[in-house]
């Protein structure tokens, strides 16, 4: 469903109301989590982690600046909003188990539209395990902001940060990187051209998975189990949200080191190859600074390189140096090229190009 489409059963919050919309999208609410002792209906939650470390993390989805109506389906929107964070504890090495929604919607949204977006949260929380346990909802006169506060645990010995890094350890990446970015770029350009002629229908067809990265990202906690299963605990760790370069030099920056990464290492899906070709970009830069991945990227000790050189879904793409070595990209023909940040940075123009 997208907030263009018409619904002649369309719903006024005005009609039901603040609470009446709050008791509408919580009403079916189960808790599965036993550090959720209590969850929605009261003034608090009430959560209960024992002897293991409590791990929080926010993200806030602003209209018009994270994400587009035009072409982001509501549903899509309200899983994306709760993967992103599940993301964020998963690159602790924890576990998400309880989440907290915040809503402000303008009177163009109607209940069946915010339905839609909680049944996005709800598909992906049932998917990861997660609690919904409470939130608010609020008028907004700026469009649709989503507001989600994630909870997750994690024993102590098993957290992982981004500033414990060691010179000479492996890095690491999951999955394959750039297929968000490049999904972006199509729906944009589909955009473009459905404002220059609207009886255009945009022509999305085969182009299933790099839309699916963008629209409907996945959070790699697979990855930690494949980890867990090799014997094997990173030094350092980071989700993929900003784009590998940007996201690797808070690595750096984090452990005071440096690094170097290699162009032909980088993994890359050929159809991200294929559509960046199309749009007449080298793979290797929508990979390092596409962003919205969500992948995982890691520093090992070199001593498990043998646990982990049969695991599937990760790649080894360089190691961290020296400080005064550089943090630096390895070209195909040898060149030696400084790396910069030019992912997304909420406060600096993001313009989607590169």
């Amino acid at each position: 469903m997208s907030i263009l489409e018409e619904n002649i059963n369309r719903t006024e919050l005005s009609q039901i109301g603040e609470f009446g919309l709050i008791d509408h999208l919580t009403k079916n609410v189960e808790l599965k989590n036993d550090s959720s002792v209590k969850g929605i209906g009261d003034d608090c939650a009430v959560l209960d982690y024992s002897h293991k470390q409590t791990l929080v993390t926010k993200d806030l989805l602003i209209e018009g600046v994270h994400f587009d109506l035009t072409y982001a389906p509501l549903r899509h929107l309200g899983y994306k909003a709760a993967v992103v964070n599940f993301s964020d504890v998963v690159a602790m090495n924890g576990h998400p188990k309880q989440l907290i929604v915040g809503l402000g919607a303008s009177n163009r949204f109607s209940v069946e539209a915010l339905e839609e977006i909680y049944a996005g949260i709800y598909l992906a929380c049932e998917k990861y395990g997660v609690d919904v346990v409470g939130g608010d909802t609020v008028s907004s006169s700026a469009g649709l902001v989503i507001s989600i506060t994630c909870i997750g645990e994690a024993k102590k010995a098993d957290l992982v940060f981004r500033d414990t890094a060691k010179k000479g350890d492996l890095i690491f990446v999951s999955g394959n990187l750039g297929a968000a970015y490049m999904g972006l770029l199509v729906l944009e350009r589909e955009k473009q051209a459905f404002k220059a002629d609207p009886n255009l229908q945009p022509d999305l067809s085969g182009h299933d998975y790099i839309l699916s990265r963008q629209l409907k990202p996945e959070a790699r906690i697979d990855v930690l189990d494949m980890l867990k299963n090799a014997g094997v605990k990173p030094t350092s760790m980071i989700d993929l949200s900003d784009g590998l370069a940007s996201d690797l030099l808070h690595l750096c920056e984090k452990s005071k080191l440096g690094c170097s990464i290699y162009e032909d290492k980088l993994p890359i899906d050929f159809t991200t190859a294929a559509m960046a070709q199309e749009f007449n970009i080298e793979p290797a830069i929508a990979a390092l600074n596409g962003g919205e991945d969500y992948e995982l990227l890691f520093t090992v000790s070199q001593k498990d390189y043998e646990k982990l050189k049969e695991v599937k879904e990760i790649t080894v793409i360089g190691h961290m140096t020296e400080e005064a070595a550089g943090r630096n990209l390895i070209s195909q023909s040898g060149s030696q090229i400084t790396l910069r940040a030019q992912g997304w940075d909420a406060f600096l123009k993001n313009d989607g190009k590169l």
